[in-house]
């Protein structure tokens, strides 16, 4: 019998004795008996005798001296059918077959554990029957409290199989007159439980794998094996479960078996929480696997009260002396938490303080680094969630003293005085400021590298909230910002990474899948804060940023007009690409008037506005579309000849839209029913379209007619003169001014507005400007 470990993986041989060898290390004597056997295997006529020849060959040829096609050869003659049987028969304690059921146990399972090395087999849909009958074994063990039987053949007399090295161990030794020798029952356990988890880890390691063993209950049946802590289920089934959970199939995964996920996290976290400290540093990285999505509808106050106890337990790691190899995954954690809780759970204000100060140090620790070095991915993957802390600090401490007395603090950060509020946005500047600097050395060719969008989104969650701060080298940094998303909405190659790993860790766009404009949406705050600064509009013409925000619409746009009903939900990145492109239309006239991208824009809005006006679920970009729309209008010269069908057509929504606002019916004028949940936020923008209507009047009077035609003159006089009094004076104003241009440019209309300024005592009658421009 050769040397058991004298075979390479490609077969060859490691022996001394290499030229007494055929091909796969066996000796010419073990190649003949060999050939015999699979002769056997191939014209076996029943499962007997095919067992009889199957455990000679493992008896004389143990499996480390056969080669891959040799193997193949054996599998391809017994076929995945009777070791799927043999799993069956045990389960089902049957009599008749001529095994103990814990022998035919170990002979299937090691069977089907050497087939799964193969990913062709691993995928075959006969081995996928059998991953229930599998996680049965591991959760239940079915035959455990059969009695041991010998195992015997039809003819008589069987020896040991010895599969150990095509994935299974060896079987009980049995003497020739059929009893068992002593035997070690725990290794037998661990032997099959490792046969199992061999064949659950090679479905898993497939491209459909993780949905294959959700699908088939992988998820309760690996949770009850871990929760009863069965055999090897804490060294190999929480590693197939932390896989499981960690790529696309996580949020199903969650949402279908909740209940046995929450009860093994609380398990983890108990286990987490009872450790030394020394231990708790290598479960981190293992708890994060196991925490549930953010989002995830879980109302678990027992779940609240573990995560209390494991911020307790990471304090003092946090508190303490860590390399950063260290304090990596401790940080990883602390960011899964946050995204979970937010900051109600953290610690007192002096600890929250130094959380997010440890994070600051690493990024700027691990970024300013020499241009060209290589971050490994350890580092990114500690960056990341640095990042994450950093997001969530941003928004607390930037509101420090905006929320009224009256109102309660939201967690521990909220209660920040306003000296550690000042502490912890100046640690967050000087790491911001080394992302910049990371990000200025970025080229295309990693447009596509996850790591670099993390960096790009932190960044973006920063600027959205402040862009006072650094303002030289984030308007320095505007054309690698600008090009990075340009290119992501283009899509091409660049895309296709991010598509991928957004897919991997379930990170979708508001309302659907991730798509190229994913990259815009996170800017998109801070485009509109900085297309009303001077400095940094100029810098974003250049790189023709109205363009890219037009483009940004219509894509969007034409994906919205496939969904209906509450598909179609409200989408705040439009509306603030509007509010950026509506900066860009007040403060730069020729630019708006010569620029194509306007053009564009404005036949988008002539296509768009009449198809959102009665579609309260998105009230507030009807608002948007129509303000933006009413500015731009007031900028155009007179048509020379007929008006355009797209000009008529917008300015006839627009009007609809307007007047739908606001509603006298039986007492004074209020807001109209469809507006009143969108009042706040819609309402400036609606007396903004009121005041660009009448400059739209004064260049273009052909819209008067229009006025009377879609009876807006006609509901607003009414509306003015019945009742006495508008929501606000600002309302009052925004319509007067409107009259006025509209009294300017039309005599017809001058004398309807005079008749019903002196038959009223509403509140056109109060409009000082109107009635001294009428007298």
């Amino acid at each position: 019998m050769a040397d058991r470990h004298g075979v390479q993986p490609d077969g060859s041989s490691r022996t001394t004795g290499e030229e007494e060898q055929g091909g796969g290390g066996l000796t010419e004597a073990q190649r003949q008996v060999l050939d015999r056997c699979l002769h056997a295997l191939r014209h076996a006529k029943n499962d007997s005798h095919t067992l009889a020849a199957l455990l000679l060959i493992t008896r004389l040829c143990p499996a480390s001296q056969l080669d891959r096609p040799t193997l193949r050869c054996i599998f391809d003659a017994v076929g995945l059918a009777l070791p799927a049987r043999l799993l069956v028969t045990a389960t089902r304690g049957s009599e008749d077959s001529g095994l103990p059921p814990y022998d035919l146990l170990s002979l299937g399972t090691a069977l089907l554990a050497a087939l799964s090395t193969d990913p062709d087999m691993a995928s075959h849909p006969q081995l996928l029957t059998t991953v229930p009958l599998l996680l049965g074994i591991l959760a239940n063990d079915p035959v455990s409290q059969q009695p041991n039987q010998a195992r015997r053949s039809p003819e008589g007399e069987v020896q040991s199989a010895d599969l150990s090295d095509a994935g299974g161990h060896p079987a009980n030794e049995v003497k020739s007159d059929g009893a068992p020798e002593s035997q070690d029952t725990s290794r037998l356990d661990e032997a099959l439980a490792a046969d199992c988890y061999q064949v659950l880890t090679a479905v898993c390691a497939l491209p459909r794998g993780p949905d294959q063993l959700l699908s088939r209950g992988a998820v309760p049946g690996l949770c009850q094996a871990v929760q009863q802590n069965r055999t090897l289920s804490r060294q190999r089934g929480l590693t197939l479960l932390g896989r499981l959970l960690s790529c696309e199939t996580k949020e199903r995964a969650w949402s279908k078996h909740s209940a046995q996920l929450l009860a093994l996290l609380l398990t983890l976290c108990e286990d987490f929480c009872r450790s030394s400290d020394q231990n708790r540093l290598g479960l981190c990285a293992q708890l994060v696997q196991f925490l549930p999505p953010v989002g995830a509808e879980l109302e678990s106050e027992q779940l609240k009260g573990v995560m209390g106890r494991v911020w307790g337990a990471l304090r003092p790691m946090l508190q303490s002396k860590l390399t950063p190899r260290q304090i990596g995954p401790v940080l990883v954690l602390s960011a899964c938490l946050l995204d979970l809780y937010g900051w109600e759970l953290v610690g007192p204000p002096k600890f929250c303080c130094l959380l997010v100060n440890r994070a600051c140090v690493e990024v700027r620790m691990g970024l300013e680094e020499p241009p060209g070095s290589d971050l490994s991915p350890e580092l990114q993957h500690t960056l990341t969630g640095c990042y994450r802390i950093m997001e969530a600090a941003i928004e607390q401490a930037c509101s420090v003293g905006d929320a009224p007395a009256a109102v309660p603090p939201r967690g521990s950060l909220a209660a920040l005085s306003l000296q550690q509020s000042r502490q912890v946005l100046g640690v967050l500047e000087e790491a911001f400021s080394a992302v910049m600097y990371h990000l200025q050395q970025v080229d295309a060719s990693r447009y596509d590298d996850p790591f670099i969008f993390a960096t790009f989104r932190s960044l973006c969650s920063w600027l959205a909230e402040e862009t006072s701060c650094l303002k030289q080298e984030v308007t320095a940094l505007l054309p690698f910002l600008i090009g990075y998303v340009q290119r992501h909405l283009q899509g091409g190659s660049a895309e296709q990474g991010l598509n991928d790993w957004m897919a991997k860790v379930s990170l979708s766009e508001e309302g659907g899948a991730w798509t190229g404009g994913g990259a815009l949406r996170y800017l998109l705050p801070a485009l509109c804060h900085l297309s009303a600064e001077e400095g940094p509009r100029k810098a974003l013409l250049t790189l023709d940023t109205p363009a890219l925000l037009v483009d940004f619409l219509v894509q969007n746009w034409n994906n919205l007009k496939k969904k209906s009903g509450a598909a179609a939900a409200r989408d705040p990145s439009m509306e603030t690409a509007c509010s950026a492109l509506l900066n860009f239309t007040v403060t730069e006239l020729e630019r708006v008037r010569k620029d194509p991208c306007f053009r564009t824009l404005e036949v988008h809005l002539s296509e768009a506005l009449p198809a959102l006006v009665n579609k309260p679920r998105l009230l507030v970009l009807a608002a948007n579309y129509c303000c933006l729309g009413l500015m731009i209008g007031r900028l155009r010269s007179p048509p020379s000849g007929s008006v355009e069908a797209t000009q008529r057509r917008f300015f006839s929504a627009a009007l609809r839209f307007l007047r739908g606002a606001l509603d006298s019916g039986s007492g004074p004028v209020q807001v109209s029913g469809g507006w009143e949940d969108s009042w706040d936020e819609a309402a400036e923008l609606w007396r903004l379209s009121l005041q660009a209507l009448g400059g739209c009047i004064r260049a273009q009077p052909w819209i008067t007619a229009l006025l009377r035609d879609e009876g807006w003159l006609k509901h607003t006089l009414g509306m003015l003169g019945e009742r006495g009094v508008l929501p606000d004076r600002h309302t009052e104003a925004a319509l007067e001014e409107a009259l006025c241009a509209v009294a300017l440019q039309c005599p017809v209309c001058r004398q309807e507005i005079a008749d019903a300024t002196r038959s009223s005592e509403g509140a056109v009658s109060r409009m000082r400007s109107l009635r001294k421009l009428l007298a």
